[in-house]
Order: structure tokens, then C-alpha cells, then sequence
């Protein structure tokens, strides 16, 4: 029964990740419509890469016993593929300064887990070691993964505006780390419990400040205007504009 339950809400928590992981598609869409990055931080797409690749590897049957991690391994696999999207994306459309961060911050990220990929396969040659081994990693880039969205909420307190936080991907956040801290003590698994259980309060912490400051919108750019949308408002003015001076005529045709 125990096992059952916690394989449904393992089921569960895969829906929510991949809500999660697919919330940045409208932060891309709109990155490729306007051909820029604006002020959206590629930071959270990295630590997400980094927890998901690793997270895929534990949940291998190289590091846990058979497929008992199962949904572990296929959601964190379909994860790091979405994010990876994402980081090519935002490089293709950074500005060069913007470039040379990400290459920075990917090439460490990318390093550190095939250390630890292959340091576990190689040198450790039962489950227990490399589950301590790699779990331990996971538990750290999990949490580096959930507290990452924190940059962005510095930047809404300070601009007073939530423009550069996605709501849905602060909610799957929320979501999420509450469904796979639950699987991970339904299966006394503290490696997988851990992380998310500390990212709940986050999570909750970024809805929090969403609500508070939701209300407030920066007022649209020129730049981003619509042109047609201009027009459109001139001519209707001016339509009333003579509307107006005829009917003014009429009244004064009539006395």
C-alpha cells in the first residue's frame, strides 16, 4: 500500500515538474519574439540543468537499485532537455556580455557532473556508496535549483514590479518541491526529501511577494508599442474630433 501511494504521488509530482520545467517556453517565446534577453536571468535555467542532470543520474539504475526511482529518472530526463533548450535559446539572443556569463557558469555546471558521473561509476562499485555519493550532489543543486528564482525576487522588490517573474513557474516551483518531499519520505528517502521540504518556504515565499506586488505595471515602453495600435487610437480621435465640429455646425445652422 505504501509503496503504491507513493508511486501515485510520484506520478503527481512528474505532471507538476513538467509544468515546471515547461513554464519558461512564454519567457522564450517572448525572448524570440523581441530578438533580446531584456533583464531575464539565464541563472535559474543552469541550476535547473545542473539539478536535473544530476537527479537523472541518480535516479539511473547505475546509482539506485533497478527502477525504483523510476520517476525520478524520466522527469528529471525530460527536464534537462527542456533547460538546455531554454540556455541555447538565451545564448543565441544575449547581447556578448551576457554570452561569456553563461559559457562561465555553463562550463563548470557541465564539468561538475560528469566528475561526479563518472567518479561514481568508476570508483565506488555499489549502490549505497554512489546513492550517498550522488544524492549528496543532488541535494545540493536541488536547492541551488529552487533558490535561484530568489534573484528575481530581489529584483521585485526592488522595481516593485513582477514583470521579470513568471507566476506559473513560482506556483510549479511551489508545487512541485511539496510533491517530491513528500515521495521522498514516503520512501525514507532523504535525499530526494530533503531539497524539496527547504524549497517549499521558498516557493510559498515567491507567491507571497507575486501577490503583493501584482498589482502594480510598468508602464509599456514606446519602443514596444504598437504601431497599429497607435494609429488606430489617432484616427478614432480625430473621427470624434469631427464628429464634434459637425455636430457644432448643426446647432449653430439651426439658431
Amino acid at each position: 500500500m505504501a509503496d503504491t501511494v507513493r508511486f501515485v504521488v510520484g506520478i503527481l509530482g512528474n505532471a507538476t515538474s513538467i509544468f515546471l520545467f515547461a513554464a519558461p517556453i512564454l519567457t522564450c517565446k517572448r525572448i524570440i519574439k523581441n530578438k533580446s534577453t531584456e533583464d531575464f536571468s539565464c541563472v535559474p535555467y543552469i541550476f535547473s540543468q545542473l539539478s536535473c542532470l544530476v537527479y537523472t543520474w541518480y535516479g539511473s539504475p547505475f546509482v539506485s537499485k533497478g527502477w525504483e526511482n523510476m520517476p525520478v529518472f524520466t522527469v528529471s530526463g525530460v527536464g534537462a532537455l527542456l533547460e538546455t533548450c531554454y540556455i541555447l535559446i538565451y545564448f543565441w539572443f544575449a547581447p556578448s556580455n551576457r554570452k561569456k556569463e553563461v559559457a562561465r557558469m555553463q562550463l563548470p555546471t557541465i564539468t561538475a557532473f560528469s566528475v561526479i558521473a563518472l567518479v561514481s561509476i568508476l570508483r565506488l562499485h555499489d549502490h549505497p556508496q554512489r546513492k550517498v555519493l550522488v544524492g549528496s550532489a543532488a541535494l545540493v543543486a536541488c536547492v541551488a535549483m529552487y533558490g535561484s528564482p530568489l534573484l528575481a525576487v530581489r529584483k521585485v522588490i526592488k522595481t516593485k514590479s513582477v514583470e521579470f517573474m513568471p507566476f506559473y513557474l513560482s506556483l510549479f516551483s511551489f508545487l512541485a518541491s511539496l510533491l517530491w518531499g513528500t515521495y521522498g519520505l514516503l520512501g525514507h528517502d532523504l535525499f530526494v526529501a530533503s531539497p524539496n521540504l527547504v524549497a517549499c518556504p521558498l516557493g510559498i515565499l515567491q507567491l507571497l511577494v507575486y501577490c503583493v506586488y501584482s498589482k502594480n505595471r510598468v508602464a509599456e515602453k514606446p519602443e514596444n508599442m504598437d504601431l497599429e495600435k497607435i494609429v488606430f487610437n489617432n484616427e478614432e480621435k480625430l473621427s470624434n474630433n469631427q464628429l464634434a465640429a459637425m455636430n457644432s455646425t448643426v446647432i449653430t445652422v439651426e439658431k
